[in-house]
């Protein structure tokens, strides 16, 4: 098949690049169709066309271009959901703001997505207000994790403990001024595995 548009080629390959540093993933053929105003077959058989001319690559996630390929090799793009309480229960919130590069030997292999701490009961961990927590997503954590566990639909960072005696779970603060949290049950929503913070003079 011949195409008449170089034009539209060019488009579609800044329509994936720019989707793709924006968002971290890659765009679905509909929405490539969308960008770039023209139909979704109309779309599919460009991108056929420019794969085969090594204009994109057809990956499991969608069509990739070589500057995605070249950045997807080192980096991650990783959702920054919103705030996470370091003090007592507040509502759950969870609302992407972006998404942020990092780099692949930070993470390690797994899901991730970032918090910004929000309060001082895990100063002594060295988590203080506004800094920004590295989350693996996880439903499951190991008694002395930092994880950010769900109760009765709100949320809290807190020190992970199982108390097999009594069959409850603790969330402990490391704050000496603040008591433990005790509850029959909880939902983990992850385990926090690195903290980003701005150094103070």
């Amino acid at each position: 098949m011949r195409f008449k548009s170089e034009e539209l080629i060019v488009k579609i390959k800044a329509c994936i690049e720019s989707f793709y540093f924006e968002r971290g993933f890659l765009p679905t053929v509909r929405e490539i169709a969308s960008m770039c105003g023209t139909s979704k077959s109309n779309a599919a058989q460009y991108l056929s066309d420019m794969a085969s001319r090594g204009l994109a690559v057809k990956t499991d996630d969608g069509y990739a271009t070589n500057n995605t390929l070249l950045s997807r090799r080192d980096i991650v793009f990783v959702p920054k959901v919103g705030c996470v309480p370091c003090g007592p229960l507040t509502e759950e919130y969870e609302d992407i703001e972006e998404y942020v590069p990092l780099p692949t030997a930070l993470t390690g292999r797994g899901e991730y997505f970032l918090l910004t701490a929000s309060g001082d009961s895990m100063i002594k961990a060295g988590i203080s207000d506004g800094d920004l927590l590295l989350i693996k997503r996880q439903q499951f954590a190991h008694n002395g994790d930092i994880a950010v566990a769900l109760v009765n639909g709100e949320v809290t960072l807190k020190r992970f403990y199982i108390d097999e005696k009594r069959g409850t779970v603790v969330l402990h603060p490391e704050n000496d001024n603040m008591d433990d949290i005790v509850v029959p049950e909880c939902s983990v929503q992850g385990v926090a595995v690195k903290v980003i913070k701005d150094l103070t003079v």
